[in-house]
């Protein structure tokens, strides 16, 4: 009665046995050869992908320079007012906003700023985001005087701001770099 042994052998065994064999068959050199040949496509990748890594980087730093050049223009006083208009409505007058008033506010904002910043620009976030932050300075005024549960609220439509302008930032970023 002839058994089959490979029969019996897990797959990888199997495997290893086999490169064992063809191992047994070939010469320290023809080994060395073919170790030789899979470091040098191992090489050729790993240059591959340093210059696209060296590439996207190039690009990212591009994007850095233009991003920060545009933050050093200062920003129109008639676009300003016309784009607090635009998102804050009736609560435009950002100097006159109270303790009753802020959170709505801020919630106008955020209304605001999720319908349109699908088609904003990178100049349009420069205009939101100062209106943005002059609503946190009126806030720092008069917060002291606000109650736990409105400020807490404020706090999520603030973290919810950050994370739409922070998204559109590494969206654009990504884009640049794939290019």
């Amino acid at each position: 009665m002839k058994m089959n042994l490979f029969r019996f052998l897990p797959a990888t065994a199997l495997l290893g046995t086999l490169v064992l064999t063809s191992a047994c068959d070939s010469t320290p050199r023809e080994r060395q050869e073919a170790v030789r040949q899979e470091v040098r496509e191992l090489d050729t990748l790993a240059e591959r992908a340093a210059q696209k890594a060296k590439t996207a980087a190039s690009r990212a730093s591009r994007w850095d320079s233009a991003s920060r050049a545009r933050n050093r223009q200062p920003l129109d006083t008639g676009a300003t007012s016309a784009f607090t208009q635009q998102l804050l409505g009736t609560y435009a007058n950002i100097e006159q906003l109270t303790v009753e008033n802020i959170e709505p506010a801020y919630t106008q904002l955020l209304r605001q700023t999720r319908t349109l910043r699908r088609q904003w620009t990178q100049r349009d976030w420069d205009y939101a985001t100062a209106i943005y932050r002059r609503l946190n300075n009126r806030l720092q005024q008069i917060r002291l005087d606000l109650r736990a549960r409105d400020e807490l609220r404020i706090r999520a439509l603030q973290a919810e701001f950050v994370t739409m302008e922070t998204s559109r930032d590494v969206k654009d970023l990504g884009k640049v770099v794939a290019e």
